[in-house]
């Protein structure tokens, strides 16, 4: 296979494979958008539309096909979560970078042989976490650096939807290892948990099936352990009525934010990153933080813009050398590993040590 050697300043070369939800909704917008990268092969088994969305990209039926292709740098793999482990290796193995959708793997030794693969060929591998990007989280990094409700005691982050209904040709919704919501929502609240907070000493978690006929978990509270503050990830799929999507209590206040970030909306209805204010929020929306030192001071506290964009930009400064990369693959095996630890205390009704 002959090489192609590319300077530090020019695009990357884009493979997208799977045109299902993931691929056609996140991924491929965001690489498009991107002048760093250039969506050059898209993998789509079968249909036409990513040709006509994308009518510069070459369109093949199979992986393989692509792997062949010395002019493609980078693998983005968007197909359903048991493909993840086979495909980044082979695209590795081919001397590809490669991003994965989340979550990462099935098993956290999975994710550990990637990033084996991943050393011994030199390559970027990273994990497609981009809520870090949202920007209800980023309002929350920001209140917790500047200290706004002193020292935190709790933190209770939610995803919540109102879905009564199954999707009876949804992979995610089938009884197959890493299908149900802890895979799904789970690999981004716990993401976010260990971002902020580091590694937990333990974890305990409750899984149900909330639907009628459900097969898979389609809600679940995680708790996980840290020393001084107090951890609950929730998500389900019966929630009607708005819950908050995060609220921080601390030793001087509150901060309580309601709704979802906006970007994947925008996405879903065909909007680019590089609209003018992308993944801004209207004041509406934003949180209320309360100061409660002298009496409840409360104020809206404006969420910034969310940007999921800066995911491939990272990747491409990271393939180019220019920067180390954000999410890092550790993370992503860590997050599998918990994920992984909360399906046992599930199971066992009991709490889990992370050792």
């Amino acid at each position: 296979m002959s090489r192609v050697i590319a300077n530090q300043n020019s695009p990357v070369n884009v493979g997208l494979v799977g045109f299902g939800l993931a691929g056609r909704v996140f991924h491929a917008p965001l690489i498009h958008a991107n002048p760093n990268l250039r969506l050059t092969h898209i993998v789509q088994r079968q249909g036409g539309e990513a040709q006509a969305l994308y009518p510069n990209a070459t369109v093949v039926r199979n992986v393989a096909e692509l792997l062949t292709r010395p002019e493609v740098e980078l693998i983005a793999i968007a197909t359903p979560n048991t493909t993840h482990f086979d495909l980044a290796a082979r695209s590795l193995r081919a001397g590809k970078h490669v991003v994965v959708d989340k979550p990462f793997t099935i098993t956290w030794r999975d994710a550990d042989e990637l990033i084996a693969l991943a050393r011994a060929s030199g390559k970027v591998l990273s994990v497609f976490q981009n809520r870090r990007w949202d920007g209800d989280f980023l309002t929350v990094r920001q209140i917790l650096a500047q200290n706004l409700v002193g020292r935190l005691a709790e933190y209770e982050s939610r995803f919540d939807r109102y879905r009564p209904a199954l999707r009876a040709q949804a992979w995610r919704e089938q009884a197959e290892p890493g299908s149900g919501l802890l895979y799904d929502i789970g690999s981004h609240l716990i993401d976010q948990a260990v971002l902020l907070f580091g590694e937990p000493q333990g974890i305990y978690a409750e899984t149900y099936r909330q639907r009628d006929g459900s097969v898979v978990d389609d809600s679940f509270v995680v708790h996980l352990e840290y020393p001084t503050v107090k951890v609950a990830l929730k998500a389900g799929v019966l929630v009607c009525e708005p819950s908050p999507r995060f609220v921080l209590y601390g030793t001087d206040g509150s901060y309580v934010k309601y709704g979802l970030d906006p970007q994947e909306d925008e996405l879903r209805q065909g909007g680019t990153p590089t609209q003018t204010n992308w993944g801004a929020e209207p004041e509406s929306a934003w949180g209320t933080l309360t100061h409660c030192v002298n009496g409840p001071q409360r104020k809206a506290y404006p969420t910034l813009p969310g940007c999921y964009q800066e995911f491939y930009e990272d990747v491409y400064r990271a393939i180019r050398g220019l920067k180390e990369l954000a999410v890092k693959p550790e993370q992503a095996r860590d997050v599998i590993r918990l994920i992984e630890l909360a399906i046992q205390s599930a199971r066992d009704r009991r709490y889990v040590a992370v050792a």
